[in-house]
């Protein structure tokens, strides 16, 4: 597809305000999938795209948004309690972001009438109450969940389902990471407020199942658009794809050498880890050891700190951050010049959006993922089901020696020693990542039983092997155990209140025999991974169906019953109806009538750290 300038747009043209923020921020030449959609959007048509990441999707949905929310004022100035746009992210960082991006252009004389307004989780919800009632904003840059919970409050004042109701364009971004985030109920009640004389723009790395079924819940007559920079390639065209076969006793130490090596030592580095507990320890671990660069740390469980953190990655030339899957889509600093994995991903869907924060709007970019020499299998598996080559790396730099394991696990070691805090980070994050890892997608090809976990256990430095019915039967002797003394049952924490806690539990231990919550713990060990996530799920299904069933009653009795569909109705009959099944399921699981295997195909029982 050729790329057009901006102002060669002319059915219909684009504003002259819109222009001269595009063409002060360097946009000239307009993207695939920016000349696909926008156009569409402008003749009021609902679009769906589909782009790699990295394509120019914001600009896609903003640009049409803005023109058409200009039209309309010009004929019909926006009232000050009417929100004619609203554009749905699955991520703060990603709504952040877009809200940055949206702000450079409502900076300008002409569109400054078109004030937003940012609502994600994290702050106080009376706060974003306060703030809409006092800005009246015409665009909201939202969250689903903050979102829905706005629509549901009563008794405030604040009717946001009447400040919808003029709405022009909805825009669903990452809609195929909405879902996999869980927020298809939130959605679809989202959806149910809306008017349906509307534009909506849908935009997606990937077409799933799932999408498809919002399509038709929520565009009418849509238009699909489907753009890749290759036929063949489903990542950025100017992205090299590498792999690093490591021993597990030597994964970190890999990445050490990595990010010490010229080939990263300059410019910024995104580390992905599989869990939120393994990035809270590396993220302790490591800067002691690489004093040279800023080592940042961001995950899905950080509440408030997350905006700063990405902050302090953007304005930071050398930075090094550590995260999770929370910043795979939307997070979009050009100076990313590697993107490393610490192992495969728990999809490989993930590994494109992973790999797509670098090599963004044309500039170059590279990827390494860490891959056991049991997980060799994946090169060719990633290739058939994503279209990603891999090369293996060649830098000498990155080929860990024997001689040098053993210095670098002692640093650990004493790191763990002088602090009870990291000791306790490393055994969870370590737990984490052997669970997580039980539940690959690609489960025929990165199976638990082919790994030592001493060896693993290793890598990440610890003291001792954590209890875990994983490693009840252990027997191998690739564990690598301190060379010095240490007694953790005296282990101490830098955190002072902490320390005062566990000095605490000491006192009552001396007393009565017994550590507090010891017994309660010991307890929980007795049952497997498994057995527990199953456990969890039947009971959450049987409260679901008692809270749907009660609800139905409550309607029925207050004579709110009958065919007609309510915009707050919380349940269908085809949610119930899973529900129903998923308990019954269960118990054709406890009377052995279906094996574990036929029970996690069905229910899609998944580990979701974040």
């Amino acid at each position: 597809m050729s790329r057009k300038t901006w102002s060669s747009l002319d059915k219909p043209p684009l504003s002259e305000p819109v222009l001269e923020v595009l063409q002060e921020f360097g946009f000239k030449l307009m993207t695939p999938v920016q000349t696909a959609a926008i156009p569409l959007l402008l003749a009021r048509k609902d679009v769906s795209a589909e782009a790699v990441t990295g394509s120019g999707k914001t600009l896609a949905f903003l640009v049409p948004l803005l023109e058409i929310l200009q039209r309309r004022h010009k004929e019909t100035p926006w009232g000050a309690k009417e929100i004619g746009a609203l554009i749905i992210s699955p991520t703060r960082e990603l709504a952040r972001q877009i809200s940055e991006v949206l702000a450079q252009f409502l900076a300008h004389d002409e569109l400054e009438h078109l004030n937003q307004q940012l609502i994600v989780g994290g702050n106080s919800i009376e706060e974003d109450i306060a703030a809409l009632k006092q800005q009246t904003p015409c665009i909201l840059v939202c969250t689903p969940g903050r979102l829905e919970d706005l629509f549901q409050r009563k008794g405030d004042d604040l009717n946001l389902a009447a400040r919808v109701k003029s709405l022009e364009f909805l825009v669903l971004d990452e809609a195929d990471r909405l879902l996999d985030l869980g927020f298809k109920t939130s959605v679809n009640n989202i959806l149910g407020y809306l008017p349906r004389q509307r534009r909506t723009g849908l935009f997606s790395a990937t077409q799933t199942t799932e999408v498809t079924d919002l399509i038709r819940a929520g565009l009418r007559n849509p238009v699909l658009v489907s753009v890749k920079e290759k036929a063949s390639v489903n990542t950025p065209a100017r992205l090299q794809n590498f792999y690093k076969i490591v021993q597990p006793e030597q994964k970190f130490l890999a990445l050490l050498q990595f990010l010490r090596s010229p080939t990263s030592s300059s410019g910024k580095v995104m580390v992905f880890f599989p869990t939120c507990a393994c990035v809270e320890y590396w993220a302790e671990m490591l800067p002691p050891l690489l004093p040279e660069r800023s080592v940042l740390g961001i995950h899905g469980k950080m509440k408030n700190k997350r905006a700063s953190v990405v902050e302090r990655f953007r304005s930071e030339p050398q930075a090094v951050l550590l995260c999770t899957d929370v910043l795979a889509r939307g997070l979009d600093v050009p100076e990313i010049d590697w993107v490393v994995q610490w192992d495969p991903p728990s999809n490989a869907s993930s590994f494109v959006h992973r790999v797509g924060r670098t090599a963004r709007q044309g500039n170059e970019g590279n990827a390494l993922v860490f891959l056991l020499p049991t997980e060799d299998a994946y090169i060719q598996f990633l290739k058939l089901n994503q279209k990603v080559d891999l090369s293996e790396l060649q830098e000498e730099c990155v080929a860990p020696q024997e001689t040098e394991l053993k210095p670098l696990v002692e640093q650990l070691h004493r790191l763990q020693e002088a602090d009870k805090g990291a000791y306790d980070k490393g055994m969870r994050a370590f737990v984490s990542h052997v669970r997580a890892y039980t539940k690959h997608e690609c489960s025929a090809i990165l199976r638990l039983k082919d790994l030592d976990l001493g060896k693993m256990a290793t890598a990440y430095g610890l003291l001792q092997l954590p209890r875990m019915p994983e490693l009840k039967n252990y027997q191998g002797d690739g564990f690598m155990a301190p060379s010095f003394e240490v007694d953790l049952t005296k282990l101490t924490y830098k955190n002072a209140q902490k320390e005062q806690a566990r000095k605490q539990k000491l006192q009552t231990y001396e007393q009565t025999g017994s550590w507090p919550g010891r017994q309660k713990q010991h307890m929980k060990r007795t049952e497997s991974w498994d057995q527990t996530k199953k456990a969890k799920l039947d009971a959450k299904s049987k409260k679901e169906l008692r809270k749907a069933k009660k609800e139905r009653k409550r309607k029925a009795e207050a004579g709110e019953g009958g065919s007609q569909r309510k915009r707050k109705q919380q349940y269908t009959q085809e949610e119930l109806d899973e529900l129903a099944s998923d308990i019954r399921l269960f118990k054709r699981l406890k009377k052995k009538k279906i094996t574990d295997e036929d029970f996690d195909k069905a229910m899609g029982i998944d580990v979701d750290d974040d």
